[in-house]
Formats: structure tokens, sequence, C-alpha cells
């Protein structure tokens, strides 16, 4: 498979003149855009770094963002991506562990949005600092050309750590063939094409916003339109703006432009494709995305840091209740099982090329989720029917106990935004003296709706079964979420006890 040096090099000697990446205040052809990279590689160079030196970058979805990525994978340096949201310590963990040679770094964003100065998280004088304000000095172009060709398939071309969630955060590492494998098939699954224009805005940090967004424009010579950070006037704005037709994304992002009061002054009509994917995502989210958003296409797929964030997806010519209910199929070369009986739930085991080599400088836990046979165990819960489809029910660290029965919360949000007047909906687990644990429902309102609580109550009664029922009903304002889009149920957790 190419690396991804390679990738970009095809993509500009085919599309030169082509858009690769357009942001808020640059537009790059394909041809420009490796030109800007092969300038950072080389000035990256001549400030020391080398094949296989780890350097890590901290910054929000901006063109200098891709560049130095591009630019440092494409002379064999191993990216470490920094969520934009760490502070200094969280933030020099991730450097620490990694051991990096260097950090790239937006510091106006990092002073401005986050209150840190970046010399002052890292701690450590040895670490390289390079600026976006501040432009690399000139390097040898013979030797950017030289690195690249000596890239290869099987080289590490990435770190990506996982959101921590449940502990500190861990490195995932990923090859070039690896990742340039998946995301084409990835493109070729979810029907991404060439003269398509896709709106970004997962995170680069994260892999859905780097590899789904960048990584597969590349692939594919499509168009990238990063957002800088999410905000929904600005992503309507683009969507306008750009004509854009691919908006792949998390489901609260859909549900923030459904319910954002001033849609309706935007033109949305060039929308086609959607591609989302959660622990489950709502089918009547996927209804509304089509009637009142006008995607023509809705893709739902199914993945995880651990393996490369792509593992399962629908076709585009699936019918609507395949879709709808379900994450899709394996991808192509890749084996999908549940760890229980067919048509039971049990946990998700993913076996393939994707499937990470392991956590980077922590072989125990790697060989706590990677079993002898290579099964990657995903910690999700879910069912295969007869077609292969699968339908993740739940994480299973979500799951709790009511009087002694499993009450899993995304079985139960499915039925609470059915309600007509709920836009989103988390259940967590909460101490109970009879029954050990009790569901307690977090609502967020749709526009211009009101939620009763005892009203909705009562209209999951008629659907679930007792135990599943929330016996409480919080309505708030917004979920907390991670920068990914993720509900945090961690932090509705903790506001319990």
């Amino acid at each position: 498979m190419p690396t991804i040096p390679a990738v970009l090099r095809a993509a500009a000697a085919e599309a030169p003149h082509r858009e690769a990446l357009v942001t808020h205040d640059q537009r790059l052809t394909f041809a420009e855009l490796l030109a800007r990279v092969q300038g950072f590689s080389a000035g990256a160079i001549a400030r020391g770094i080398e094949h296989g030196d780890r350097v890590a970058i901290w910054a929000p979805n901006t063109a200098e963002w891709a560049i130095a990525a591009l630019g440092l994978t494409g002379i064999g340096a191993i990216l470490v991506p920094v969520n934009t949201r760490f502070k200094g310590e969280e933030a020099r963990y991730l450097l620490d562990r990694t051991t990096v040679k260097a950090l790239v770094v937006d510091d106006a964003f990092l002073e401005g949005q986050l209150g840190v100065d970046p010399l002052a998280a890292l701690g450590d004088p040895d670490v390289l600092v390079f600026r976006f304000s501040q432009p690399l000095p000139s390097g040898p172009d013979d030797e950017v050309e030289a690195r690249a060709a000596n890239v290869t398939d099987n080289h590490p071309s990435d770190i990506i750590f996982t959101s921590g969630t449940t502990g500190r955060p861990k490195g995932v590492i990923a090859t070039h063939g690896q990742s340039t494998r998946l995301f084409q098939t990835w493109t070729d699954t979810v029907g991404l094409h060439e003269a398509d224009r896709m709106l970004v805005v997962a995170p680069f940090f994260h892999t859905f916003g780097y590899k789904a967004g960048l990584l597969a424009c590349l692939l594919k010579r499509a168009t990238a339109v990063p957002l800088k950070v999410f905000d929904v006037d600005e992503a309507l704005r683009t969507i306008t703006a750009e004509s854009i037709n691919v908006v792949p994304g998390p489901p609260t992002l859909y549900s923030s432009l459904l319910e954002h009061p001033s849609r309706s002054d935007y033109h949305l009509g060039t929308l086609r494709l959607a591609v989302t994917g959660a622990a489950v995502v709502p089918t009547e989210l996927i209804a509304r995305m089509r009637t009142e958003l006008g995607f023509k296409e809705v893709i739902t797929a199914y993945g995880l840091t651990e393996c490369g964030g792509f593992a399962t997806a629908c076709r585009p010519e699936d019918p609507d209740e395949v879709i709808s209910l379900t994450s899709g199929r394996a991808a192509d070369d890749v084996e999908v099982r549940v760890d229980a009986e067919q048509g039971q739930p049990g946990e998700v085991l993913v076996r393939g090329f994707n499937v990470m080599s392991g956590y980077w400088d922590d072989p125990e836990a790697t060989r706590e989720a990677i079993d002898e046979d290579g099964w990657l165990h995903t910690g999700d819960i879910g069912v295969l029917d007869a077609d292969g489809n699968l339908r993740i029910t739940d994480r299973l660290k979500d799951m709790y106990l009511v009087g002694g029965f499993n009450a899993y919360p995304a079985e139960i949000e499915q039925v609470l935004v059915r309600h007509g007047t709920v836009s989103e909906a988390a259940v967590i687990g909460v101490p109970d003296a009879r029954l050990g644990e009790v569901g307690r429902a977090f609502v967020v309102p749709r526009l211009g709706a009101s939620v009763e609580p005892d009203e909705l109550i009562a209209w999951c009664r008629e659907k679930l079964a007792n135990y599943k029922v929330p016996r409480s009903v919080v309505v708030v304002d917004a979920l907390p979420k991670n920068a990914t889009g993720k509900v945090t149920k961690n932090e509705l957790r903790a506001a319990q006890s």
C-alpha cells in the first residue's frame, strides 16, 4: 500500500489545479499543498528532525496543521496529535509518554483559547518548539525527496491517543500502509467522490478528523474544508458558501444543525452524504437528517481508535432499515464477531489489518486489549444479524443493573429521542436503595419545545420493560461532550455523587 507522502504526491500529479484544502484564510490546490508540505519538511530536517522521531502538534484544524502533519510524516517522523482542549499537565503527559523531540504549536490559539503558554506547558527545555508564527528555516530539498522515498508502508505514521474517559489516555500506533489501505476502503465504502467537498468538523487530533477527513480527501482527490473550531453558525455559513456536499460527524453535530434557530436562513441544498457513527445513532435522528437537513444518503459506521477508526459500515445501496438500525457489515478484509450466540448481545470483537499493533510503550494494556488470536476486545456491546450487520447496543462500561437485570442506556435513549419534544438524551445508572441502580435521563429539548418529565416517563413505560424505564428525568440546555462530540457520561455521573 502507498505511504502518506506517496498519496500526496500522486494527488498533486493527477489533480494539480483542483482545490485540496480550503480554510477561513487559505485556499490551496493539490500542487500548492505539496509545495507547502515540502517546505515544512525541509525546515524540519534543518531543525534536526530525523526518521522515527516523535513530533507532537498542538493546534486546531487549520491549513498549518495539515501542512505540518503531512510534512512530518513525509520524512518519516511519527505524528503525535494533541487534543486542543488539553491543559498543560494533560499535554505534558502525552509528550513525556512518547518522548517527543519537538512540539508544533499554534501559540496564539493556545494562549487565546486555552490560556496556556506552550513553553510553560512543556516543562522540558530539551523539546524543540516549532511555532506557526515563526516559519522554519530553509532546508535541503533533495533530502526531502530522499526521506519520502525511504518511508515504508509498515513504518509508524502516528500515535493517536484515546480519549481517556476511563483512565489515562493510551497511544494507539498506526502505520502508513494501514492508514492508507483502511481509508481507501472507507472512501469506497461510503461513496466519497473526487468532486466532493467535505466539511471537516471533527478535530484533526482525532482519527475521524485526520483520516476520515484530510487523508480520505487526499486519497480521493476531494476537497477538505476544515472548521478551526466548531460553531453551528460557522458550519451553516460554510456549507452555504463552499457548496459543501459531504459532512461526516458524530450524531451530536447533526442535532446541533437541526436545532439551530436560523437554519432556514442558509442554503443546504448541496448536501448529499452524511457519515456518522457512535455507540448508537438514534433512528429518529437519521430520519430527521434526511427530511429536515436534506441529506440524500446517510451512512452509519462503527469503529474505534484501536482499529483505525473504522470496522463496519452500511453501504449506500442498503435498505433504510439496515442504515437506520445497524452500523452495517465488516469492512473488506476485516472480521467482526460478537462474543455471544447470533442475535444475542455480547462484546464486539474485531480482527484484521486495521487493528493496531499495540499501545505505545504499554505491553500490558496491549495484551488486555488484543487476545492471543488477534481479536481486539472493543468494550462495546452489540448484536450481529444473519447478514452480518452489526447493531451496537451500548458500551460495556455504561451498562447498569436494575434489580439484577442488565439495562443498556442506548436502548432507552433511542426511545427518548423518538418523543417529539426531545432532541438529545443520555441515560446513566444512579444508586437506589431497593434495586441497586435505576436509570436517570438527561434530555435536551427540541427547538421551541417544552419537555414534561412525567410525560416522558409515561412514554417510556409504554415502550419499555419496567426495569428499563428511567425513574427521573433532568432537562438540560446541553449535554457535556468531549472535543470529538461524544457525550461524556462520566461528567454526568460525577455530578450526581
